[in-house]
C-alpha cells in the first residue's frame, strides 16, 4: 500500500465518522428546503478514464441538467446548496469514494464524461493515470474546469511533484483559502 493510500485511509475514515452529525444536519436541511434526495450521485471520469459514481450532497434543484458547475445556471443552486458549497460540506459524501478506492483526498477533480476537451487534454498529459481527488492543486489555485487546458496542465504539474507533503499542503489550502 502506498503512502498516499495510507494517508487517504488515515484521514478519510476518521473524517467520515466526525462528519456524520454534520451530514445528517445538512441532509435534513436539504430535504426541508427542496424536494428530492439529499445525496446526489453522478457519473464521473476516474482513473484511466473509467467511469464511477461520485456522491455529493445535493446543492441544486431536482431536475437540473447534468452540467459542469461552471455551466449550470446560478438559479439552479438552492439556498442551502450555496451554504454547503461555500463550506465544502457538499463534498463530504466523497469520503466514501475515497474509502472505496475510487478517489483520493487530493488529485485532479473528477469531471463529467461530457467534458471531452478536458478528458482529452488530461489523457495527453497522463493525468488520467491518477485517482481523482476531492480537492486538488487546481482548486486551491482557483482554477476550475471552465478552462480545460489550464486545468489539465495544473493537474499534470501536481502529478509531477506529488508527495504526501504536497497533499497535506493542498488539504490545508482547501480549508484555509483566502
Amino acid at each position: 500500500m502506498t503512502a498516499k493510500r495510507l494517508l487517504d485511509l488515515a484521514v478519510a475514515a476518521p473524517m467520515l465518522v466526525i462528519a456524520v452529525p454534520i451530514l445528517l444536519v445538512a441532509m435534513l436541511a436539504i430535504r426541508a428546503t427542496s424536494p428530492g434526495p439529499a445525496i446526489f450521485s453522478q457519473t464521473r471520469v476516474g482513473r484511466g478514464g473509467a467511469l464511477f459514481t461520485c456522491r455529493k450532497l445535493r446543492t441544486m434543484h431536482r431536475g437540473t441538467p447534468s452540467l459542469p458547475t461552471h455551466e449550470a445556471p446560478a438559479a439552479s443552486v438552492t439556498v442551502v446548496g450555496r451554504a454547503l458549497r461555500a463550506t465544502k460540506i457538499d463534498e463530504l459524501p466523497q469520503l466514501w469514494n475515497v474509502l472505496s478506492g475510487e478517489m483520493s483526498l487530493v488529485g485532479p477533480r473528477p469531471c463529467l464524461p461530457t467534458q471531452t476537451e478536458l478528458i482529452e487534454r488530461r489523457r495527453q498529459l497522463g493525468v488520467l493515470a491518477a485517482l481523482p481527488g476531492i480537492t486538488g492543486l487546481a482548486q486551491i489555485k482557483g482554477i476550475d474546469m471552465s478552462d480545460p487546458k489550464l486545468c489539465a496542465e495544473t493537474d499534470a504539474a501536481y502529478l509531477e511533484t506529488a508527495s504526501v507533503g504536497l497533499d497535506l499542503k493542498i488539504l490545508l489550502g482547501t480549508f484555509y483559502r483566502g
